[in-house]
């Protein structure tokens, strides 16, 4: 059956069919996908987040499928669909990351180098879990935000718990650049301005900075539009 999506009726009904189709692998399949694109349905097209936060609970506690492990974890950080609780939503996505989520890595990771947390028995634990898995999302999954984390450890945001290594964070820093963060290539401009963990080199610093302006505009005019869309009543 073909659809025009132009039509509201065929809309409708496309929607309606693959509400189905969802709705039958998950519930009579058993089938983790499917369960997840019911709660990604739930979430998106229903916008009933209840029953998305419940789905993703369910599909991550009986068939431990790692996006939905993730996606429930970042439901209760801040209770969306559901009660808010900080300790659970790190065990989820801890979860999703050792199942294999690339932002159950880096978002788990984030929160366990926080300072003033307690989501592990003891400190020395949680950070050095949280260094595993940006480090995980950073090399494993390419993921820039757990490349830029990882890097603002290794400069000094934790340095009275891990020992400063500025060779480290440069490469990191410079990782993170390249896969577009405005504020990891200011990192990378004033590392090669002060000779900091790399060669002391002004015309690489001054590239580098045009570069985070570049980049930071690009941000900028993106959140703009992003809010522009979300202000158009349809």
């Amino acid at each position: 059956m073909t659809f025009n999506f132009k039509n509201e009726e065929d809309v409708q009904a496309y929607l309606k069919n693959i509400y189905i189709e969802y709705k039958f692998g998950c519930e009579k399949e058993k089938n983790g996908n499917a369960c997840h694109l019911l709660g990604d349905y739930m979430e998106g097209i229903k916008l009933d987040y209840k029953a998305a936060a419940d789905i993703y609970k369910s599909n991550c506690d009986e068939r431990n499928w790692p996006r939905s492990c993730a996606k429930f974890g970042g439901y209760k950080s801040v209770g969306r669909g559901c009660d808010p609780d900080m300790n659970t939503a790190y065990e989820y996505m801890k979860k999703g990351c050792n199942l294999g989520d690339a932002q159950g890595c880096t978002k788990a990771g984030i929160m366990a180098i926080s300072p003033n947390t307690k989501y592990e028995d003891d400190r020395s634990t949680e950070i050095s879990n949280g260094l595993n898995m940006l480090k995980k999302s950073c090399y494993e999954y390419e993921q820039e935000q757990g490349c830029f984390y990882l890097s603002t450890v290794y400069l000094g945001a934790l340095k009275s718990e891990v020992e400063i290594n500025l060779h480290e964070a440069y490469k990191l820093s410079l990782k993170s650049c390249e896969m577009g963060n405005p504020f990891a290539c200011a990192n990378v401009s004033q590392m090669h301005a002060r000779g900091e963990g790399a060669q002391k080199n002004q015309s690489l610093a001054d590239i580098f900075k045009q570069r985070a302006t570049e980049l930071h505009r690009e941000m900028k005019e993106a959140q703009k539009q992003l809010e522009f869309g979300q202000g158009i009543k349809t």
